[in-house]
């Protein structure tokens, strides 16, 4: 069985969808949902979803103990909406079993502050034609380790960073956990 650990900051849609996705799958399973955000609604549905979590502080996950800790629980580590940098003992350890997703088209809008609504409201000031998502390997910069996986959806000028944030919102829950399902067996 390879386990996977999903790192959520928010209200964590991305993270119950990933949790939905693989609860009954015969080679997955989701093992624990970790949060440095104590008020994170991600919380309420690891509780409600019957998934062990574990909240954590930033000095936590800089230290040896828990860096050892995932090591011993967990194959691959899946980002879904977790906004700390992931430090470079962790990369090492994991070596391309650290999977983020991005609500943009990377290269464009990533990189540190690059986020959420931050991400909708660049792109439609930039007045782009498209924006989507970007499933990728972490490295150790924001947003720069290896594209696994792009989809994009187009954008008018109507569109708000709210309307494209629901554009965003569709692909992530209709790609997110079958684009690491396919990492995952790919692997085996």
């Amino acid at each position: 069985m390879v386990r996977i650990a999903v790192f959520a900051s928010g209200s964590g849609t991305n993270a119950e969808n990933i949790i939905n996705y693989f609860e009954d799958h015969l080679y997955i399973k989701v093992v624990c949902l970790y949060t440095n955000n104590k008020n994170a609604g991600v919380i309420e549905r690891a509780d409600r979803l019957k998934v062990p979590y574990r909240v954590f502080s930033k000095k936590e996950l800089f230290s040896s103990d828990f860096v050892n800790f995932l090591k011993q629980e967990t194959d691959y580590l899946i980002l879904a909406g977790f906004l700390l940098k992931i430090p470079s003992k962790l990369i090492d350890i994991f070596p391309n079993r650290i999977i983020n997703i991005h609500p943009a088209l990377l290269p464009k809008y990533g990189g540190k502050g690059m986020y959420g609504s931050y991400v909708h409201e660049a792109v439609v000031a930039n007045k782009e034609k498209e924006s989507g998502i970007t499933i990728h390997y972490v490295n150790e910069n924001y947003d720069e380790g290896a594209i696994v996986f792009q989809e994009s959806v187009p954008l008018t000028d109507h569109d708000t960073p709210d309307g494209v944030a629901a554009k965003i919102h569709i692909l992530e829950q209709k790609n997110f956990p079958k684009v690491i399902e396919d990492i995952i067996l790919k692997e085996q």
